[in-house]
């Protein structure tokens, strides 16, 4: 089954992008001056929010038009779509916390850390690049060029 919408794609990697663009820059802050903004502060958490959810969406897409199974919860698109061999588990792994960070910044907000915002800011942006290249690679040898070439 290939119901896979290449418009859909386009539009969750263009999303997927810009808020990985917005991340970068706040990530050339200082921590400093990153703790002392709350604009700063909330402008991460809300990028690494649609950050995280394009890619979530992309994978629901995926899983949807190739009839990869149900995911029960967020971090479960990621475990399908290891099922799929599109993601190693270290790497699923990463992705799942991805997920779990994307459910503490949306239902446990009181409870994030802009410490802890930072350090991801600093050190984790690379899987958001690493998740492309994966999807990217899945598509081609799917036979999905266009899509691959497009996102």
């Amino acid at each position: 089954m290939n119901n896979l919408d290449n418009d859909v794609l386009i539009r969750l990697f263009a999303e997927l992008h810009l808020a990985v663009e917005k991340l970068k820059n706040l990530s050339q802050t200082s921590e400093e001056t990153f703790l002392r903004s709350f604009e700063k502060a909330d402008s991460a958490k809300y990028n690494f929010i649609v950050a995280i959810e394009a890619a979530i969406d992309i994978c629901n897409h995926l899983i949807a038009s190739r009839n990869l199974g149900t995911p029960e919860e967020y971090a479960d698109v990621f475990r399908v779509m290891k099922e799929a061999a599109v993601f190693d588990d270290e790497f699923t792994e990463r992705l799942v916390q991805m997920a779990r960070f994307r459910n503490l910044l949306v239902h446990r907000y009181w409870m994030v850390d802009d410490r802890q915002v930072y350090r991801i800011l600093r050190e984790e942006l690379g899987d958001f690049k690493l998740f492309e290249d994966a999807i990217r690679a899945y598509l081609t040898s799917e036979g999905s060029e266009r899509s691959s070439r497009e996102i």
